[in-house]
C-alpha cells in the first residue's frame, strides 16, 4: 500500500498575536500614565488580547516549526494570564486573606525573570526584522522599569519609564501587525520592517 503524505499550509500568525500585543499594552498604558483608572476595564484585554491571541498566535507558530515566534507569543500570553490573576487577587476577587496576603516584591521577581527573557529574545530578534527588534527592545525597558518600580527603586521614575516603553511597545507593535497583514495581502513590502541585523545566523 502506497504511503500519502499530507502537507498543511497555514498562515503566518505574527498579524493576529503582535495585534493582540498592541491592544493590551494599548490600554495597559492609559493606567500606568494617569489617563484611565484602576484595572477592572484593562482585564478584559489582558485576557483575550494579551493572553489569548498571543497563545493562538504561539500555537500556530509551533505548526511553523518556528521555535523563536512560538516562544515569544507564548510567553508572553501567560504573562498576561498571570498579571490577570495577580490583579484579581489584588482586587480581592479570591478572598480578603488572600489579598492581604499579597507581597508585591514576589511581583518585582517575576518581571526580573521576564526581563532576562526578553533581553536573549531581543538576541533572537535582531535576525528576525528591526520593527521586532525595536518592539523587543521597549519590552526590555518595561521589565527594567516594572522591575525596579515594583521593587521600590526610584518607584515614580521608574513606573513612567514603565509607562511611556508600553505605549511604545503599543504603537510599534500596531505597526508590525499592519505590516504584517498589508505585506502578505499584496504580496510586497507595503509597509518596511527593515532586513535583520545579519550577525548571528550563520551564513
Amino acid at each position: 500500500m502506497k504511503e500519502q503524505q499530507i502537507k498543511i499550509t497555514t498562515a503566518d500568525p505574527s498579524a493576529i498575536g503582535l495585534f493582540g500585543l498592541a491592544m493590551v499594552t494599548l490600554v495597559a498604558s492609559t493606567q500606568k500614565l494617569g489617563i484611565t483608572d484602576g484595572v477592572s476595564l484593562v482585564l478584559p484585554w489582558a485576557i483575550f488580547l494579551g493572553a489569548i491571541a498571543q497563545l493562538f498566535a504561539s500555537i500556530q507558530d509551533f505548526k511553523h516549526n518556528n521555535v523563536f515566534g512560538a516562544t515569544a507569543f507564548g510567553a508572553y500570553a501567560f504573562f498576561w494570564l498571570a498579571v490577570g490573576t495577580t490583579w484579581l487577587i489584588q482586587l480581592g476577587v479570591f478572598g480578603e486573606a488572600l489579598m492581604k496576603a499579597a507581597d508585591v516584591k514576589q511581583l518585582g521577581f517575576a518581571f526580573v525573570g521576564y526581563l532576562i527573557f526578553s533581553i536573549f529574545m531581543t538576541i533572537g530578534a535582531m535576525e528576525t526584522h528591526k520593527v521586532l527588534f525595536i518592539i523587543f527592545v521597549l519590552i526590555d525597558c518595561l521589565f527594567i522599569g516594572l522591575s525596579l518600580s515594583t521593587l521600590g527603586f526610584m518607584e515614580e521614575a521608574t513606573h513612567t519609564f514603565a509607562a511611556y516603553s508600553e505605549l511604545g511597545i503599543a504603537i510599534m507593535s500596531f505597526y508590525g501587525s499592519a505590516a504584517a497583514v498589508l505585506n502578505s495581502h499584496f504580496g510586497r513590502e507595503f509597509l518596511p520592517v527593515g532586513k535583520p541585523f545579519g550577525i548571528f545566523k550563520a551564513k
